[in-house]
């Protein structure tokens, strides 16, 4: 069974455009189609940054909505406070939000996307994978259909969770490297052994850490590479 993959760069936005694109440019033989990008809109976007988005939007490759700020009020709840030590350091924004506000995060950062002439795809990915303290019902009524998670994918508007392994590469510490290590490759695995689709999820500074050598090597892997989630 052939190995397929969904590739998707996290955090773009105007202070990662140089790194990015040279992400790009080193993904170039997948077709754009196949590379989500993940943009955060509340950031300090220009005219030529938007520019350059829509550039990259109107050569295919698809865009979903990546949180607000990609960062959070200090954690308040023991669980946010594990997470941050353990996962997302200041990243998980929703998790210091009540529903209602993780909600109208969801509606500003679509709205966003609409306001300055793109199309967001029906793809949102909270930062470091963390939904927050929100209902799933109440996402069939946000206007993104698809919402990703460390798990796996849950739709929105058929009410299903689909589990699909990670591959992760965000490692600054020996530490970080060995457990993204022993993730990916049981991941990777699991893949193998269940013919789940396997995501491929690249930050704009992977290639330089512990784990960038290997993650071109990863992504080559995929013997399918498939198409964002339409």
């Amino acid at each position: 069974m052939a190995l397929s993959g969904l590739i998707s760069i996290h955090d773009v936005m105007p202070e990662t455009r140089e790194r990015v694109t040279d992400i790009l440019e080193q993904l170039a033989w997948l077709p754009p189609a196949a590379v989500t990008l993940l943009v955060v809109p509340g950031k300090d976007w220009r005219a030529a940054d938007l520019d350059w988005l829509r550039d990259l939007s109107e050569r295919g490759y698809p865009l979903a909505g990546h949180g607000w700020r990609h960062r959070c009020d200090t954690p308040k709840s023991f669980h946010h406070r594990l997470h941050s030590a353990f996962i997302s350091r200041d990243a998980a924004e929703h998790l210091s939000l009540d529903e209602e506000r993780i909600i109208a995060l969801i509606q500003d950062c679509h709205r966003w996307f609409v306001e300055h002439g793109l199309t967001p795809g029906p793809l949102y990915v909270p930062p470091a994978w963390a939904l927050g303290a929100v209902n799933k019902r109440r996402l069939a009524a946000l206007p993104f259909r698809y919402y990703e998670t460390l798990g796996g994918l849950y739709d929105a508007r058929d009410q299903r969770f689909h589990p699909m392994p990670l591959l992760g590469f965000e490692a600054d510490t020996t530490l970080r490297a060995w457990s993204l290590n022993l993730f990916n490759r049981g991941n990777y695995l699991a893949a193998l052994a269940t013919g789940r689709t396997l995501r491929v999820s690249i930050h704009p500074q992977d290639l330089q850490l512990r784990l960038g050598a290997q993650v071109l090597p990863w992504v080559r892997r995929l013997e399918r590479p498939l198409e964002a989630y339409a």
